[in-house]
């Protein structure tokens, strides 16, 4: 593999694996935010509301030049926490002040430079922004690459500190536009755990004037331990390769995480307590929400839920998805240009004053064939343009064992420079003999967009835990793919009795034709998440799903 390869693999492991084992994140209160870095425990973090107040972090910002490469810095953090910054000003921005955008790596990664810049996701370059006329600041997270500290999972009060600190730092550069004093002409842009960070930031400092967050998530607990499992096939690459310097509440919660699928009470706590979280509600900054169709680690719902934070609270906003993600396009080549393209249109309204670029659609949505949708607002039950389309069956029994099992997908299927890296742990459709399924057909043109509900009546026995999941996916059998390589595990309780179970299944997009189908799939279990323990079976008496279909959205 050449050097390059290399790093653009590197990289693009390093955007896909962007956040943290299973959701686990520490944070302090106050000045005990320096203590949790030397691995002392720490408490749940609350962010403040924004606040524009200058200097707020720090009076005297201490920086050490560093004689190679030029273009970097090291900043001392709030806590003496050293971080390496990287600094690219735009040509002519010493005589003509510009706008600055502020890069996140992905989990695990040092901050871009000129050298090591990828163009993934739709990203913007650093030559790129910079011909653009803006300045670039990128830096290593704590705990990852040249910079001190630990890793706390973009912490309001660890993380977000620090680019309060660089925004000061930044604010102070001859080259950098201002709106005031200590107030930079700034945005954000990054995926994944660079995705995250923008959202923690802007919820605590309102200097920031756009946001561009790719695949973000809105709260771990629903991300990375839906229905109370773990997504283990995930837990292993996050936890591999994070490094040494992580905060010891991840290396703990990675443990009891991986044992048995669950999480202490404690850590199941943390789950509910970070972020962003409701604080997504604090934010009045313009924002641009991509995501993919196929990531499998933050699903739709994540975008979804930022987006009706935003929505909610008055923020300019757009939603914009493609197919891409922490996953792997099976139905679609996965183009990314609207995205570069929306990207730099939303930097230039909101970085520029340019009132003249076309913003496009507040909602563009892309179905498994690439095609793109648009609406005014993302697509709910209570509008006038919605609909269902539903199927049943009366079930019938599924032996839980381990023929019955979602993936990993064939060998050639998972293609690109991402296919190797999510093979095992991307759903992929079982024999109709290993699982319990309902088919759905459609009537008419429709366009399925949202989250399918399924309910089950069930009873059923197993020699472990009576508590346990099975596992829930839509299958195409035209591309023979699990629609959006979503798989949602299903709680059930095996104890002889007969119960229902009522679960949304994660979101889709998918434009059925008439008297085209999907099959609904449950087994026993995937290689995405945790694996119950199996033996026993459950009789299904009755299985019913229901997909919500629009006309609110147009084809573009």
């Amino acid at each position: 593999m050449s050097g390059n390869r290399r790093t653009a693999t590197r990289r693009a492991v390093g955007l896909l694996l962007a956040t943290v084992l299973l959701g686990a994140c520490s944070s302090g209160e106050g000045d005990e935010a320096a203590s949790a870095d030397s691995g002392a425990a720490s408490t749940t973090a609350v962010a403040p509301a924004p606040t524009c107040e200058q200097g707020a972090t720090t009076d005297d910002i201490e920086v050490e030049a560093v004689a190679k490469p030029a273009y970097d810095r090291v900043i001392t953090s709030f806590d003496d926490t050293k971080i390496r910054v990287h600094w690219f000003p735009a040509p002519g921005a010493a005589d003509k002040p510009a706008p600055t955008v502020l890069m996140g790596p992905g989990w695990s990664l040092a901050g871009a430079t000129q050298d090591s810049d990828i163009e993934l996701f739709g990203a913007l370059s650093i030559g790129s922004l910079n011909d653009d006329a803006y300045n670039v600041l990128t830096w290593d997270p704590r705990g990852f690459g040249k910079s001190g500290g630990v890793a706390s999972v973009n912490d309001p009060k660890r993380e977000g500190r620090d680019v309060q600190i660089l925004l000061d730092w930044v604010a102070e550069q001859p080259e950098a536009e201002l709106d005031a004093t200590g107030d930079p002409r700034a945005g954000m842009i990054g995926a994944s755990y660079g995705g995250g960070i923008q959202l923690t930031v802007a919820s605590i400092d309102c200097r920031v004037d756009a946001l561009v967050p790719n695949m973000a998530w809105h709260s771990l607990k629903s991300s990375l331990y839906p229905n109370k499992i773990v997504k283990e096939g995930w837990a292993g690459k996050l936890v591999s390769i994070g490094g040494d310097n992580l905060d010891p509440h991840i290396t703990s919660a990675a443990k009891s995480g991986l044992n048995g699928g669950t999480l202490s009470d404690e850590d199941y706590q943390w789950f509910l307590d970070r972020g962003p979280g409701d604080q997504v509600s604090n934010i009045g900054v313009p924002t641009l929400l991509l995501a993919g169709t196929v990531d499998t680690l933050f699903a739709l719902q994540e975008s979804v839920a930022n987006y009706e934070s935003l929505s909610a609270a008055g923020t300019p906003v757009h939603l914009m998805w493609y197919c891409g993600g922490h996953g792997v396009c099976l139905t679609s080549d996965g183009n990314t240009d609207r995205v570069t393209e929306a990207t730099t249109a939303w930097l230039a309204r909101y970085l520029k004053d340019d009132t003249s670029v076309d913003l496009g659609s507040p909602v563009e949505v892309v179905d498994q064939n690439d095609q793109h949708w648009l609406g005014d607002d993302y697509p709910t039950a209570d509008q006038p343009g919605s609909g269902t389309v539903t199927g049943n069956s009366d079930g019938s029994t599924l032996k839980l064992t381990a023929d019955s099992q979602s993936g990993p997908l064939p060998d050639g299927a998972g293609k690109g420079l991402l296919g190797g890296l999510v093979t095992t742990i991307t759903p992929y459709p079982v024999a109709a003999d290993q699982a319990v399924e309902a088919k759905v057909t459609a009537k008419g043109d429709v366009l399925v967009v949202g989250a399918p509900k399924l309910t089950m009546t069930y009873s059923g026995t197993t020699p472990g835990e009576a508590s346990t999941h099975v596992f829930a996916q839509l299958v195409d059998p035209e591309t023979n793919t699990v629609v959006g390589n979503q798989i949602t595990p299903v709680p059930v309780t095996l104890d002889g009795e007969e119960h229902t179970a009522e679960v949304d299944l994660e979101i889709i997009a998918q434009h059925m034709l008439a008297k085209s189908s999907l099959t609904l799939q449950v087994v026993a279990s995937t290689g995405a998440y945790a694996k119950p323990e199996l033996g026993g079976e459950i009789d299904v008496s009755s299985l019913n799903v229901s997909l919500p279909t629009t006309t609110e959205l147009t084809e573009a």
